[in-house]
């Protein structure tokens, strides 16, 4: 009898076994399958650039970066824009010569990287930008300091020129670029202030900088940062990224490679996403938390302050992470947090699962923080103005009313909108009269789902910051604080 049952059970364990290998390949063959039903891939998706600049290039300095880069963008004449040939032509195909999305109609190349020298500078200012991205997303902070500062802008390897470019690049690559050009501006400054600016994978990498610094007790570089929407941790599913990418490298889809397939209609930034750009940035996440935890706490107070920008909603990056990971780590060093709320104005929180700021509560309620934190939200229920509130036990002071509000229509901000002004003629909701380019920002079309190339996800999300100028002046305020 005892044999029997054994048997049994056996046969039962076999039998969920291999029950659990058919189901598991079954999905495997389905995912594959409505993976591959996406958009055929274009030749930007397909063709690789030798002269992208890589951690093993053997580059010295920042110049030689540069020149590189030119000699990449002419690669990118030769092997894209002479090589296309649409069988119908595109208004908006960034990779059509003469389109409203071809980059070389605007005054300025932001797709490369650029250095705006200042012989009067009062400090210097290092501007990286985010994963897809190009220097374009930093041109408006490139502005606002041109008189102040000595400012390079980076354009971090695969960016700028082909979506292709992120699918075989890595994070000490980016992290390479970042330190040939802080070495670059810092040698400028000849003991001048070095401020870095960094957007989401930017933020990243300029926290990488510092911290493989500190790790290692070497002088840092930068004497402040200043983060918007940072790259601090992205969801566990980010790990998949790496998985789906083996599975099309064991099956030879190419298709496999990459997360979102879509037409190129944005002149300054990747719309198709490659996989391994998502994995980079989950890597270069885990390194920075682990360099984070191994600093002892003598070696944490050598961060140099950090002031940073996040909406309480982002679907890119984690926004309590920056509290979790990175802020509960800091001691006391002048480091600020503005965290942007969502718009409470209306009955919209009544669709809400469940309000986004009930995450932050173990961390601020009836506690006291070593860094400054101010909350911008709505002011009251019914009215879309809003104020700042600081936040913290020793910090019961009024709100402080802005001369700002929430436009008709918005409910939060985005990972992508904290970098641009109502102003910015790419993402801004103002009609510019008479212009050849693309205006991203006005493209919100009614219609049937499936009818536009252009998702509705694209289409809704926000684009430009509506407290621009209140991010600013508490930029100006961190970086040179005002004399007493």
């Amino acid at each position: 009898m005892r044999a029997i049952v054994i048997g049994s059970t056996k046969h039962m364990l076999f039998a969920l076994f291999y029950s659990t290998i058919g189901t598991s390949i079954a999905l495997i063959i389905i995912a594959v399958w409505l993976l591959n039903a996406r958009p055929e891939l274009s030749l930007w998706h397909t063709t690789h650039l030798k002269n992208e600049y890589h951690q093993q290039s053997g580059l010295d300095n920042f110049k030689q970066y540069l020149a590189l880069e030119n000699k990449l963008f002419a690669e990118v004449e030769q092997k894209i824009y002479q090589q296309y040939q649409p069988e119908v032509a595109s208004p908006i195909n960034r990779y059509e010569k003469g389109s409203s999305s071809d980059p070389a109609l605007w005054h300025e190349d932001w797709n490369r990287s650029f250095e705006w020298p200042n012989d009067d500078a009062e400090f210097g200012l290092l501007l990286i930008h985010g994963m897809s991205d190009s220097p374009y997303s930093m041109s408006h902070i490139a502005e606002h300091y041109r008189h102040q500062a000595h400012i390079v802008g980076l354009r971090l390897p695969g960016h700028g020129t082909t979506p292709s470019g992120l699918t075989d690049i890595t994070w000490p690559d980016l992290a390479g670029a970042v330190a040939l050009a802080t070495a670059h501006l810092s040698d400028k400054l000849k003991g001048k202030p070095l401020y870095v600016v960094g957007f989401s994978t930017g933020a990243a990498l300029a926290l990488n900088h510092q911290l493989e610094a500190i790790s290692l007790n070497k002088p840092t570089h930068y004497d402040k940062m200043i983060f918007m929407s940072p790259a601090i941790g992205l969801a566990p599913i980010a790990q998949a990224a790496y998985w789906q990418a083996k599975l099309g490298a064991l099956l030879g889809q190419e298709k496999l490679f990459w997360n979102s397939i879509e037409v190129e209609y944005d002149p300054f930034k990747y719309m198709s996403f490659a996989v391994n750009a998502g994995d980079i940035v989950y890597q270069l996440t885990l390194r920075n938390k682990q360099l984070l935890d191994s600093l002892s706490a003598e070696q944490k107070q050598k961060i140099a302050p950090i002031q940073t920008f996040q909406s309480v909603i982002d679907d890119t990056v984690s926004s309590v992470n920056v509290v979790d990971e990175l802020y509960r780590y800091l001691p006391k060093n002048g480091h600020e947090l503005v965290m942007f709320d969502y718009n409470r104005s209306t009955g919209f929180r009544l669709l809400m699962n469940l309000d986004p700021i009930t995450f932050f509560e173990p961390f601020w309620t009836n506690n006291d923080m070593d860094y400054r934190l101010t909350l911008i939200e709505s002011q009251a229920q019914q009215s879309r103005a809003v104020q700042a509130r600081e936040l913290g036990i020793l910090n019961q002071q009024a709100p402080q009313e802005l001369l700002l509000e929430w436009p008709k229509g918005v409910f939060s901000l985005s990972h992508i909108a904290l970098p641009f002004p109502i102003e910015d003629p790419l993402y801004g909701p103002l009609i510019i009269e008479n212009t050849e380019t693309v205006q991203i920002g006005l493209a919100v079309f009614q219609a049937e789902r499936g009818l536009f190339s252009m998702s509705a996800a694209n289409m809704l999300r926000q684009k430009w910051n509506p407290f621009y100028p209140y991010m600013m002046d508490r930029m100006d305020k961190f970086m040179i604080p005002p004399q007493d």
